[in-house]
């Protein structure tokens, strides 16, 4: 709900036109802190794929006047959910994200169900589908309650750095982990609503609402769900997510040519080597390494040629240290003379036991979205080439690395539920893993 100032004092000493410039610019500043916050997702367009089905991407325009927004359908729990509206107006809060998501043809099954679907939010440059770079922004998700009965909403947040619920709330919080490797780490946050009932969207019922708070990033997943306890009721579930505060930062694309960019394990050092193509007003770069993926610090400067249109290779070693285990992330940002900055791939590093030279760990196993493949040693600045079949022998996915980083990544976001196998390859030596796709 929005607030008003109901007078303003001016000093009655003033000149006229100082009073009237004071006046201006006052009610100028009650404008932007009134209307400023709230970012604008409203009449979604289709982009890519079909309509409500896993892969489809939809663009809202200008959800702060600096970026689009572009949510793409990621995953669901089993094919009885479905998206019945991507984006529900006329009611609840209208600048808000408001998905319909029915489960079951809209009719609770007898026992105990939960079902979910997952959304993925990248912010991209207006009009473009180039990543842009948010230094920090909240989401609120309203009005997370039930049918009154044996129905209960929730929602999930990954990679979020923080929370915050009301000393009243109704919903209750818990830990979505991981396994990486010997670790098991916390990759986001789901919130519980109760079986109670609210009427409408009500920005006021804290009670049922949870804001989280994002940093860094261009993209980021959340789940709409609810679970069941017996047959009661339609399993029609509104979803309101609310967008404030937006801060993007200067990145965008700089007329630079990152050809190569690779990560390698050696006696507890981490090799980095990448290839520029073009340089144009380049001053520097800034090795940054995160150990969970979302908040990242800067270990090192690497001082750029600034200018050339030949090829030019960079390094730079990081010491790893002993305690360290699972996984480390590390991506570089690219800074120009007029502090203009543009980032990275992010390339991953497993640190942990070592293993035998033939064999090939994947995780997460079961996968949602993304498979980790970590190398043997020997195989790390080799060919690889990786291979995943059904078990029918067809191939559905196939990726060649010719410069092969200590762990590599496979999106298999597209393929169906069900057993795999996969294949890698140094063209002298193969390693097969059985891998779940859920």
């Amino acid at each position: 709900m929005k607030t008003y100032p109901q007078s303003i004092s001016l000093p009655i000493f003033l000149p006229d036109f100082l009073r009237r410039v004071l006046l201006l610019s006052i009610l100028a500043l009650y404008y932007f802190a009134a209307t400023a916050q709230d970012l604008s997702f409203t009449n979604p367009v289709l982009e890519s794929g079909v309509a409500g089905s896993d892969g489809a991407i939809y663009r809202f325009s200008k959800v702060n006047g600096k970026v689009d927004a572009l949510v793409t359908i990621t995953a669901r729990s089993s094919s009885l959910v479905k998206l019945q509206n991507l984006d529900i107006t006329g009611t609840g809060y209208n600048k808000a994200f408001q998905p319909q998501v029915i489960f079951n043809n809209n009719v609770t099954p007898g026992g105990v169900n939960d079902w979910w679907m997952e959304f993925k939010v990248s912010f991209v440059n207006i009009g473009t589908n180039n990543a842009a770079t948010v230094d920090s922004f909240s989401l609120s998700a309203l009005d997370v309650d039930g049918n009154g009965e044996k129905i209960n909403e929730w929602v999930s947040f990954f990679n979020n750095k923080s929370f915050t619920l009301s000393h009243t709330t109704l919903l209750v919080p818990s830990n979505i982990t991981e396994t990486i490797g010997i670790t098991n780490t916390v990759i986001g946050k789901k919130f519980d609503g109760p079986a109670k009932r609210y009427n409408n969207i009500d920005t006021a019922a804290t009670d049922v609402m949870v804001n989280a708070g994002y940093g860094s990033l261009s993209n980021f997943k959340f789940r709409t769900g609810a679970r069941s306890t017996s047959a009661n009721g339609s399993t029609d579930g509104m979803y309101s997510f609310l967008f404030k505060s937006l801060k993007t930062s200067m990145e965008f694309t700089l007329p630079l040519v990152l050809t190569e960019f690779s990560a390698t394990l050696s006696n507890k050092e981490v090799e980095l080597s990448w290839v520029t193509g073009k340089e144009k007003s380049l001053s520097y770069f800034v090795v940054e390494r995160s150990v969970n993926g979302v908040e990242y610090k800067e270990i090192g400067v690497v001082v750029a040629n600034g200018g050339s249109n030949v090829k030019t290779l960079y390094n730079f070693s990081d010491e790893i240290n002993s305690k360290v285990a699972g996984v480390v992330y590390y991506r570089l940002k690219m800074v120009d003379f007029e502090g203009r900055t543009q980032r990275s791939q992010v390339r991953l590093i497993r640190v942990g036991e070592e293993k035998d030279n033939l064999r090939v760990d994947t995780y997460p196993n079961p996968v949602t979205s993304e498979l980790r493949i970590t190398m043997p040693l020997a195989w790390q600045n080799t060919t690889v080439s990786f291979d995943l079949y059904t078990l029918n022998g067809q191939v559905v996915k196939h990726l060649v690395a010719g410069k092969c980083n200590q762990t590599e990544v496979l999106n298999v976001n597209d393929l169906t539920t069900g057993l795999y196998i996969m294949k890698v390859s140094n063209g002298n030596e193969s390693a097969v893993q059985r891998i779940v796709k859920k």
